[in-house]
């Protein structure tokens, strides 16, 4: 390209030893210069770019394709050029306004942008336009095709290659490292930033969460496929995988949490299936801090899903909290509480590495869980409930991890790394535990059933961990069943005590808290 000298202005320090972080409030970027006297702390301030269509996009994966830089474009409008400089890692992003530009890095200073999972930095670069060689026919083949799609018309047979346009309009779409729960409304969300969605069935097939998703329009899936494949509707996990469907219509017959027909409301939910409340974020959010309110329009695909992720509490919203995965947990019942019993309750949200009740103050523990995804998710569920009579706080710790005592110091076994338990749940990717993450409910769902255990043994057993069993059912195989306490705190009981429990024969009870009511 004869452009690429020309654009590539301003990057000649060599843009791997700068580190520059974008700072919304100032209008500076702070760059330390590594190359400079060999040190780290020196730092220069610089003057950040003025607005501009063309933006500056750093620190891209190697891998990274230019469809999926581009991708970071798309919802904000329409990107008229794309120079990407493979050897530095970089890319320049012109959009077809200033507008636009704007929106996007508006945006962006509020959710991290990615690609491939990894997080990459964009900002305005010193061009006002991308001057890059006409000749280069299959990126402006790209651009047409992507221009043409968004806005509604079809591209022309010499681009179609370059779409790899389909005629259905229906989705498959495939959800990889699923880390937390994705929920049909999510998907609703993400995908009608494109169109209109008509209609949803989710299943699990491999072990794999999987969705066919029905566009009023093929027009429609070909936008959404070019722009969502290969990004993550949460930070760092839940990755789209995106194809089109062989089928060209689906046919939906229950409106509940698996399958939604948008046409017709008035489909039945199904036999043992809740039908769903529309504001099914909010069931599960104990706060009212959601993204919802926050993000005016809601400007990107992602920013709806991380918008019903937080207001379900589930996930941690870049910038909100540190990358702390420590919790600070107060107002324990100090004659009671043990680090193997909040290492059972925490880690129903998440895989608990160490947990340390504090020597000088015995009510309060620090709880170390895998990252801080799992923290924000233990802290939104377990805030604010009642475990051994007392309502416990959890909030986010400032420490980045849970100190083991040094060799030799007894701490009276107030110290205990759980780093290689047998017992977590969430190990194993793409895991149905995954998709089973509740908020505490009086129902618990058992499962690992031995055969010869009756309904009176598992009756007798959670009456005497110290409550009362309201209701029981077995599932049809009767490895697994509900039993419903007559309170949540008796119900958390249950879960501390019987999680694990040997029921003979070297099988363990699974215990954790259920959606469903008897």
């Amino acid at each position: 390209m004869d452009g690429m000298g020309d654009v590539a202005v301003g990057v000649k320090r060599g843009s791997d030893e700068l580190s520059m972080y974008n700072s919304p409030n100032s209008g500076m970027s702070s760059i330390s210069d590594g190359a400079s006297n060999g040190s780290d702390s020196k730092k220069l301030k610089v003057e950040e770019a003025p607005p501009s269509r063309v933006l500056h996009i750093r620190k891209l994966p190697n891998e990274a394709s230019e469809t999926e830089v581009v991708a970071l474009g798309l919802p904000f409008g329409k990107v008229t050029n794309i120079l990407t400089l493979k050897g530095k890692n970089q890319a320049f992003l012109e959009m077809g306004t200033e507008e636009a530009a704007i929106t996007m890095i508006n945006y962006y200073t509020t959710v991290s942008p990615q690609v491939r999972n990894a997080p990459v930095f964009i900002q305005y670069s010193n061009h006002k336009e991308l001057k890059t060689d006409a000749g280069n026919q299959r990126t402006q083949a790209m651009l047409q095709a992507v221009s043409a799609v968004q806005s509604g018309g079809s591209p022309s047979s010499d681009v179609q290659d370059a779409l790899a346009a389909a005629s259905s309009p229906v989705l498959r779409i495939i959800i990889d490292n699923m880390f937390y729960p994705v929920t049909l409304d999510v998907l609703q969300q993400i995908f009608s930033k494109f169109g209109t969605v008509m209609k949803i069935i989710t299943f699990t097939k491999n072990n794999q969460f999987q969705a066919l998703l029905q566009f009023s329009d093929p027009v429609n899936a070909q936008q959404a496929k070019l722009a969502l494949d290969g990004q993550n509707i949460y930070n760092s996990c839940c990755t789209l995988r995106i194809d089109f469907s062989k089928l060209v219509n689906l046919n939906v017959k229950y409106n509940n949490d698996k399958s939604r027909d948008y046409t017709r409301p008035e489909l039945p939910a199904g036999d043992g299936q809740p039908s769903l409340d529309p504001s099914v974020a909010h069931a599960f959010s104990k706060d009212s801090n959601s993204l919802l309110g926050k993000i005016p329009g809601a400007l990107s695909p992602l920013s709806a899903a991380a918008a019903a992720a937080a207001a379900a509490g589930r996930v941690a919203l870049a910038g909100q909290t540190g990358s702390s995965g420590v919790l600070l947990v107060s107002n324990l019942n100090e004659e009671m509480v043990t680090p193997q019993s909040l290492f059972t309750l925490f880690g129903v949200y998440g895989d608990v590495q160490r947990v340390k009740i504090l020597y000088n103050k015995k009510d309060s523990a620090l709880i170390q869980m895998s990252d801080a995804n799992q923290a924000q998710l233990a802290m939104s569920h377990l805030n604010g409930q009642k475990m051994y009579g007392k309502i416990i706080r959890v909030t986010l710790s400032k420490h980045q991890t849970v100190a083991l005592p040094r060799d030799g110091l007894d701490d009276q076994g107030l110290t205990k790394d759980f780093a290689n338990s047998p017992l977590h749940r969430f190990k194993k990717p793409g895991s149905k535990n995954f998709q089973n993450i509740f908020p505490p409910s009086a129902t618990l769902h058992l499962s690992n059933i031995p055969q010869d255990v009756t309904e009176d043994d598992l009756r007798l057993l959670f009456s005497n961990a110290g409550g009362t069993v309201k209701a029981f059912k077995f599932f049809q195989d009767r490895k697994m069943a509900l039993i419903q306490m007559s309170t949540v705190e008796e119900a958390i009981q249950g879960l501390i005590d019987l999680h694990n429990y040997n029921m003979g024969g070297n099988q363990h009870l699974r215990v954790s808290f259920s959606k469903s009511t008897i």
